[in-house]
């Protein structure tokens, strides 16, 4: 279970908190349904090739890499992170904007790029957001996360109603709507104050470990690496699909199921969490990750693809809640937003690596280029059972919150 801190009787929750929270992540989880299934197929609009393709949507997630520790480390010594949120998005609904003058590919390039830079903070600090709540006044941390995938699915099917009637000129019109929402989301999201700091009267458990921890590292490596075999996933299937003949409300009812069945692991997150310890989540994940892979270049139709869709509640969301899990209990909150700048720097630095290396895996062995995030899935396994006996710093890790 990830453990709730304890505050002053005379200090609740922010009104609304865990509503506020949840539209928090459904503003950029709407972007990123649109974004995420759409946006290769608005670069291949633009008779870019799958080199080309593959670069421009690797480089957003390397700059985040250099970006989003910053900011995160920022938002834990402002006085309200939330803050942040309102010029993340206002910032990402300019360069949104300048897409509408880009077609040739150093300009795309560029103002994609600028876009991954802007828009890297948002979800880290909604994250930190939550997990304060989670810390402080005991909300449940799977409620609020459920609902940005809620709005995921709900945007990806309005997508792919929008694609099959106007093809990829309907992608930029969407992602300038979804960033005003985070815009005003930046408004609208809870003020909870900076992180608690140990000198300040609130009678926080002590911290369990540190971002130095061997063993905290090496799972956010490992598990970044897993998280990394999506690439392929994320940046040709859309447009394999469309190459097979399924409509654009297939492609959409495609991507939307493999969130349906991450959110059904969001919403059984509290028991999960008391019947499986973070370790083991992180293992099955991964493991059905190999499995995913392996079966994903066997032309398997459109029921096929749909029932191997739904392993994403596996490969992601179980990999995802047992990474916060850890996360939590090896960190202090004064912590919070650094660490999950951390988090979010390996996992945007290997899934960028990867989608990178996609392009030209994908020009060369086509759909068996899957076998290949087969084996990094297989690989980022084996770093999280080898960091799974690693010493960590403090007692606390070696006790009860080391199994959690």
């Amino acid at each position: 279970m990830i453990p709730a801190m304890k505050s002053l009787p005379s200090e609740g929750a922010p009104s609304y908190f865990r509503l506020r929270t949840a539209l928090s992540y459904c503003a950029p989880l709407f972007v990123n349904g649109i974004a995420l299934p759409f946006f290769p197929v608005w670069l291949a609009g633009l008779n870019f090739n799958d080199h080309e393709i593959g670069l421009v949507i690797a480089v957003p997630m390397v700059v985040r890499v250099l970006v989003t520790p910053i900011i995160a480390v920022l938002a834990d010594h402002m006085k309200e992170r939330a803050d942040v949120l309102f010029w993340s998005g206002g910032l990402s609904l300019l360069t949104a904007i300048a897409l509408y003058w880009t077609s040739d590919f150093w300009p795309v390039l560029l103002v994609y790029g600028i876009q991954g830079a802007t828009y890297a903070p948002y979800v880290p600090v909604v994250e930190s957001i939550a997990m304060s709540g989670v810390r402080r006044w005991g909300f449940d941390y799977g409620s609020m996360r459920v609902w940005g995938s809620i709005t995921f699915i709900l945007s990806t099917l309005l997508g792919g109603q929008m694609i099959g009637m106007w093809g990829g000129t309907m992608v930029l019109p969407v992602m300038v709507a979804g960033f005003v929402l985070t815009m005003l989301m930046g408004v609208f999201s809870p003020r909870i104050g900076p992180t608690r700091r140990a000198n300040q009267p609130i009678n926080l458990q002590p911290p369990t470990g540190n971002l130095r921890s061997p063993q905290l590292l090496v799972t956010m490596i490992g598990v970044s690496v897993q998280q990394s075999s999506h690439a392929m996933l994320y940046t040709f299937a859309s447009i394999y699909w469309r190459k097979l003949g399924f409509s654009g409300a297939e492609i959409a009812i495609l991507w939307s199921i493999g969130v349906a069945a991450e959110v059904m692991v969001f919403f059984l997150s509290k028991r999960l969490s008391r019947r499986f310890s973070a370790w083991t989540l992180i293992f099955f994940g991964s493991s059905m990750c190999i499995l995913r892979w392996t079966l994903f270049p066997m032309n398997l139709g459109f029921i096929g693809y749909f029932l191997l869709q739904c392993f994403h509640s596996c490969t992601y969301a179980c990999v995802h809640t047992g990474i916060q899990r850890r996360i939590v209990a090896s960190v202090h909150e004064t912590q919070e937003s650094s660490a999950q700048g951390a988090y979010y720097f390996y996992n945007g630095m290997f899934l960028g690596l990867m989608t990178l290396a996609s392009g030209y895996l994908y020009a060369w062995l086509d759909i068996y280029s899957y076998y290949v995030m087969a084996g990094t899935a297989a690989f980022g396994l084996a770093m999280v059972v080898f960091a799974r006996g690693l010493p960590s710093h403090g007692k606390a890790i070696g006790g009860a919150h080391g199994v959690s």
